[in-house]
């Protein structure tokens, strides 16, 4: 298989693999991030949560039709509103469904469980009424275009340098307001022992809610940086929700650093397989290895302290 290649040729056809895998882990990290958050702390496995992420997909399509059409000097900017938009309406609708739907189902996970992907399929409906079944495109700015020659091999696409630097960005974002905010500190107070933090005054329910809508609205930023990459659907949010799962339940719920790493490895593992092997095969035996090490160790790579 590799009789035909130099060594020089080999290093850089490796090399192009480790960025494809980095561009994955990026896509891992912002659609696991706010799926870490809620599931760590509420406990909640949002099944629809790859449908928060069409919704900042759409949000940016329908953005840059908008700055297409009606301010065309300013379209070269249009993607950090549409980021901005799809977050704040990924939010929204969060913390709505969480108002609506996610507070009377605390502490019944099985039925969270049901009700989200029933949530998920009320949603891919109303993307399929709204903007039809077909997949739509998003037409990128001029400087998200191209790509760097690093060798006479090598090329580092441009938006994939964005969407990597986006997930850095996204990730320090989170990880300052955690552990360094007032709020930061009663999301982690409500993880640790939820009956004490209710009892020194911290209110839950409005902490939950916010925590919901931040998740979601990770999401939808994450379906900004998505249409990048692939094209849009109104069931384009399952292709990723099973590889999401897999990352947080890798890395240990409630834990950033161990969806982070959790990420990295998979991504890595995934997009190194894929070379010698079938796409297919590469998702199957990367499944088994992550199987294999969750009989090993349940919690996850890395597992936060409880108070019970």
């Amino acid at each position: 298989m590799f009789a035909d290649y130099t060594t020089s040729e080999l290093m850089s056809i490796f090399a192009m693999q480790g960025f494809a895998g980095l561009i994955l882990f990026s896509v891992f990290v912002l659609m696991a991030l706010g799926l870490a958050i809620i599931f760590g702390q509420m406990g909640v496995i949002n099944m629809a949560h790859g449908e928060f992420m069409i919704l900042g997909a759409y949000i940016t399509y329908l953005t840059s039709n908008v700055f297409a059409d009606y301010m065309p000097n300013l379209f070269g900017a249009y993607f950090f509103i549409a980021m901005i938009l799809a977050f704040i309406a990924a939010g929204a609708l969060g913390m709505l469904v969480e108002w609506a739907m996610i507070r009377h189902l605390y502490h019944r996970p099985l039925d969270t469980l049901l009700a989200t992907w029933g949530l998920s399929l009320i949603l891919q409906q109303c993307y399929r009424t709204i903007f039809g079944a077909r997949e739509v495109g998003v037409t990128l700015p001029d400087w998200l275009m191209g790509s760097f020659q690093l060798t006479d091999i090598i090329e580092v696409p441009i938006n994939g340098i964005f969407v990597m630097t986006l997930a850095v960005g996204i990730s320090v974002a989170i990880a300052a307001l955690m552990y360094k905010s007032r709020w930061g500190i009663q999301v982690r107070s409500v993880v640790q022992n939820r009956p004490m933090a209710g009892a020194v005054g911290i209110n839950t329910a409005r902490v939950d809610r916010l925590t919901f809508g931040l998740g979601c609205g990770i999401a939808g930023v994450a379906g900004s940086a998505f249409t990048m990459i692939g094209s849009t659907g109104p069931t384009s949010g399952q292709l990723y929700i099973v590889d999401t799962f897999l990352v947080v339940v890798f890395g240990g719920a409630a834990s950033l650093l161990g969806t982070i790493a959790s990420a990295f490895t998979i991504s890595q593992a995934q997009s190194t397989m894929e070379f010698f092997l079938s796409g297919s095969m590469a998702k199957v035996l990367t499944l088994l290895f992550v199987v294999f090490i969750l009989m090993l160790r349940p919690q996850g790579l890395f597992s936060l302290k409880v108070r019970r």
